[in-house]
């Protein structure tokens, strides 16, 4: 039998597998495939550390040009400034356990990136860390060149800058996936749920790197997608909740629901808004709680004129529903009774953002809103000139505001994800302040069903 090494090459997010001795079945290896197109045998870039394995438990000889980054230790050291917490310690241990593959599943405010941190300095090979925002990008690097005392690239935004240590956003990631995908040992994803996304996702299929760590306060996804954890990152290898640092390391905090009432106006309209969308979705067939629903009932509403009715129906029912005029009482009231504590505002659409900040001259902060302008009103709420800051889903995550200690919920959606975050936002220890979460509800609407779904997590037991 010929001797023939097994040639690992490297080939826009794929490992190429050519040689071998005679004899040699290709598909044999992990994930391996034939690929048609280029008569070529390859697998997509995240099995390229299988392969190796593969190639080394069998006494295979192999040469392997897919590797792009050096076999020697980066060499890089933390500052001796930080001391990591017990529970920091034990997160990286398990992922260390776990092959040095896996997700860090931690609350808002207890030093996620650190424990990365900890984790880069321990890998010690050219590592890229994934964001999903630009501010967050520039945030990491500005961490990193003061943690580990080097230079941090950055690609994103108008930054290509493609360095040993280097930050992205997860779609520049996958822009760029073709140029970075073999060059870093460890890749990092912060707020990893966002990950299994359709194109999210091809930054880890197509990632060489053989050891990964994902990041997040809030794992599961309403689609199920965390089911792809094990194999884009590793599984959850360390997990800390809330009710397990609340009081010691995060503020102590409750979280209460508060209800408004339907004028009889808004109540008959309401009702007569509902039973019309809904008899249109009967009519057809549809159940919108189904997975599908709401996107069949658009493509069957846009075929007939009675179905934009049923839209307009379905919009004004549920906008009665999240933005009553009792709940601008009740905000009034809660914000009079928190005229001295920092107050986020939250909010299910940049409409009711706005309705908000005109009524009572609160700053708005949107998606719309330009970085150096959410840059000064963070800084104004954080030294007090601003009490109060309404957003809808800007300050969902990732964003420090450990001024803030009470948060108001208008409406949002029925995930526990986005109620987990909100209350994220209010839980880093400052001074000596007792968090609270307020959930306005609107009672005898389906509202009430929606609260009971996003409060299905332990930290609103």
């Amino acid at each position: 039998m010929s001797d023939t090494p097994v040639l690992l090459g490297y080939d826009r997010g794929t490992v190429t597998v050519t040689g071998g001795p005679d004899g040699f079945v290709y598909s044999d290896l992990p994930g391996v495939v034939f690929d048609p197109r280029t008569s070529t045998h390859r697998a997509q870039g995240r099995h390229y550390r299988t392969v190796v394995e593969h190639l080394i438990k069998e006494k295979l000889p192999y040469e392997d040009a897919a590797r792009g980054w050096p076999k020697e230790p980066s060499g890089w050291r933390l500052s001796a400034e930080r001391t990591a917490r017990d529970y920091q310690l034990a997160a990286v241990a398990d992922w260390t356990k776990a092959g040095r593959r896996g997700v860090v599943v931690m609350p808002t405010g207890t030093g996620k990136t650190f424990v990365a941190f900890l984790c880069i300095e321990k890998v010690g090979r050219p590592t890229i860390i994934v964001t999903p925002k630009i501010d967050l990008m520039v945030q990491w690097a500005r961490e990193l060149e003061q943690s580990f005392g080097v230079t941090v690239g950055m690609v994103g935004g108008n930054e290509r800058n493609f360095q040993p240590l280097t930050v992205t956003t997860y779609d520049s990631a996958y822009i760029h996936l073709e140029t970075w995908a073999n060059k870093y040992g460890l890749i990092v994803f912060d707020e990893c749920h966002h990950l299994p996304g359709p194109s999210y996702s091809e930054a880890a299929n197509a990632s060489l790197a053989p050891f990964r760590l994902g990041l997040t306060a809030t794992p599961e996804r309403a689609d199920g997608g965390e089911q792809m954890f094990p194999q884009l990152i590793g599984p959850i290898s360390y997990r800390l909740d809330i009710t397990d640092v609340a009081g010691e390391f995060l503020a102590p905090y409750e979280t209460r629901r508060v209800y408004v009432e339907l004028t009889q106006e808004e109540e008959e309209t309401y009702r007569n808004c509902r039973e019309e969308y809904r008899k249109f979705a009967a009519d057809r067939g549809i159940s919108m709680s189904g997975p599908d629903g709401f996107r069949r009932f658009l493509f069957e509403a846009s075929k007939a004129p009675e179905g934009w009715k049923a839209v307009r129906a379905y919009r004004e029912q549920k906008r009665i529903m999240q933005t009553p005029s009792g709940k601008f009482r009740k905000l009034e009231n809660l914000l009079q009774q928190h005229a001295n504590d920092r107050v986020l505002i939250f909010t299910a659409d940049n409409a009711t953002v706005y309705e908000v900040a005109r009524r009572y001259l609160i700053p708005a902060m949107t998606n719309q809103t330009k970085p150096k302008e959410r840059k000064a009103i963070l800084a104004n709420f954080h030294s007090g000139a601003f009490n109060a800051v309404v957003t809808c889903q800007v300050l969902n995550e990732g964003v420090d505001v450990p001024a803030a200690g009470v948060g108001i919920v208008l409406a949002g959606t029925g995930s526990a994800t986005e109620n987990v975050q909100r209350l994220g936002r209010i839980l880093r220890k400052y001074a000596d302040k007792q968090a609270v979460l307020y959930e306005v509800i609107t009672r005898n609407t389906a509202e009430e069903f929606v609260s009971d779904r996003r409060r299905q997590h332990r930290a609103f037991q």
